[in-house]
């Protein structure tokens, strides 16, 4: 496992940008369900991520960054802004690894910074949901996630045929993040 990476809060700035379009983009080509369809032209990913980062400035979210050296290499998002009703709820988004970096602990120590920041605000639950086909579905078990359910023929894989999605919660305290 290689553990030269460092986890960062993410900016809106335009070499950012180029990097975070370039992982969606390959992470869309390689089968990953993260909302867009193959091919993904670099401009939608480029908007996505520019409103992405606009509403982390706003502190709607944490867009978190994984480094090696000068290289993004893996992403997840933090998502703040939940209803009125729902204050002590967090949701992860976007969990991504640049596939030459699979497999080596990048996407455990995202969402173990993602929850930590998660208790930081206030937050004693988290959701996610994740494809039941090609998904992260073991990450998110290993790492304590409860299983909800499925909801069938949920989205469109992104070169096409319905997956359905699994919806995962995680109860979270300062207490379930000592150690990380």
């Amino acid at each position: 496992m290689n553990t030269s990476y460092t986890i960062v809060p993410l900016r809106s700035e335009p070499g950012i940008i180029a990097a975070l379009a370039a992982m969606i983009i390959e992470t869309v080509a390689h089968g990953g369900s993260v909302s867009f369809m193959h091919p993904l032209p670099e401009d939608m990913a480029i908007a996505f991520w520019t409103k992405s980062l606009e509403a982390a400035d706003r502190g709607e979210r944490i867009v978190l960054g994984a480094y090696e050296g000068d290289t993004l290499v893996g992403t997840v998002t933090l998502l703040l802004d939940c209803p009125p009703n729902q204050p002590h709820r967090g949701e992860i988004a976007k969990m991504m690894t640049r596939v030459p970096y699979r497999g080596q602990g990048i996407a455990r120590a995202l969402m173990q910074a993602a929850e930590q920041l998660a208790v930081k605000y206030g937050r004693t639950l988290l959701t996610l949901d994740t494809a039941e086909d090609e998904g992260a579905a073991g990450l998110y078990e290993k790492l304590g996630f409860e299983r909800a359910g499925v909801i069938p023929g949920f989205a469109l894989k992104p070169y096409g045929g319905l997956t359905g999605t699994i919806i995962y919660y995680k109860r979270i305290t300062p207490e379930t993040n000592e150690g990380h």
